[in-house]
């Protein structure tokens, strides 16, 4: 009992999750202040922000419903802690993992963005309200490739709904990257989790220069705190999944260190190569090319290519 309950809370769960998050953070800011010629902030600064954001006051708007204003945030990070905690334990030690913990797992990564959804139609800001329409629609796009791109997956692995059947038959065979229905549920995957991050170009429920931080617009002190330290957690969280279920013939830690800063990477260069996308074409682009794409790869995975 006293093992499980340090594993949720330490490794790999809460505190690991969030340091790494954190170092995540900084090799963002840190590669995107190289592109632009800059030096970037020194190793320590995402953890000296959410420390100085614990010290700042809490501000509850008088319009927003209370409770469901400073709750929301703690929503967003337990959910996060299950999910990464699962995932973690699957790839440590696959033996501990149990059935259907990949459907629990995409669950989970929902709670995130519905604890955004909650925490600015609580607020009563106009603009928040903004954020969270095009956040809800954001969802509803990318959460259809996604699931699709798992789906090719789970039709590679013979069914599995469990992370030690996908990892065990990646060990057996090869990685589902080195197939080409697992390279086209990998970029779809991808893409959908540029989205599920809030990175550009689909940052546009917070869209700072149109909605001025949008669904986070009156969160301050402890609570914004949480909601940073959430996205923090989650980009560690996403390229740790895209591994499991696309690199998982070789879990030793150099290599999955390689691939974590190899997709960090990625997702980092999408950020800074693209424009900010409007919601509507956000739509379109989900539902019609990248759906496609996740289509396609199933067919080929029914098809054992």
């Amino acid at each position: 009992m006293l093992k499980t309950f340090l594993s949720y809370l330490i490794f790999p769960g809460f505190l690991f999750s969030a340091c790494a998050g954190l170092i995540a953070c900084w090799i963002d800011r840190k590669v995107t202040a190289r592109i632009q010629w800059r030096v970037g902030p020194p190793w320590h600064q995402n953890f000296t922000d959410i420390i100085k954001l614990l010290g700042k006051e809490t501000i509850v708007p008088s319009d927003s419903s209370k409770w469901t204003f400073l709750l929301a945030p703690c929503l967003g990070v337990l959910g996060l802690i299950l999910a990464t905690t699962i995932i973690g334990r699957a790839a440590l030690v696959p033996s501990e993992s149990f059935l259907g913990d990949l459907i629990v797992v995409l669950y989970l990564l929902i709670i995130p963005a519905v604890a955004m959804i909650i925490a600015g139609a609580s607020s009563g800001n106009p603009l928040a309200s903004v954020g969270v329409s095009r956040e809800m629609k954001l969802v509803l796009a990318y959460e259809l490739p996604f699931l699709l791109s798992v789906t090719a997956v789970i039709i590679k692995c013979n069914g599995a709904i469990q992370f030690a059947g996908i990892l065990n038959h990646q060990l057996n065979f090869a990685s589902n990257i080195a197939s080409f229905s697992g390279i086209l549920a990998f970029v779809a995957a991808l893409i959908c989790m540029q989205a599920k991050l809030g990175l550009a170009p689909f940052d546009i429920s917070e869209a700072d220069q149109e909605l001025m931080g949008g669904v986070l617009i009156e969160y301050s002190g402890l609570p914004l705190a949480l909601f940073k330290l959430t996205k923090a957690m989650l980009l560690y969280t996403s390229p740790l999944l895209l591994i499991v279920l696309f690199f998982g013939k070789d879990l030793s830690l150099l290599f999955i260190l390689l691939k974590f800063v190899g997709i960090l990477v990625v997702f980092i260069l999408i950020k800074n190569t693209n424009p900010r996308l409007r919601i509507d074409q956000a739509l379109r682009f989900f539902w019609g090319p990248v759906t496609l794409l996740a289509l396609l790869a199933n067919g080929l995975a029914l098809l054992g290519y």
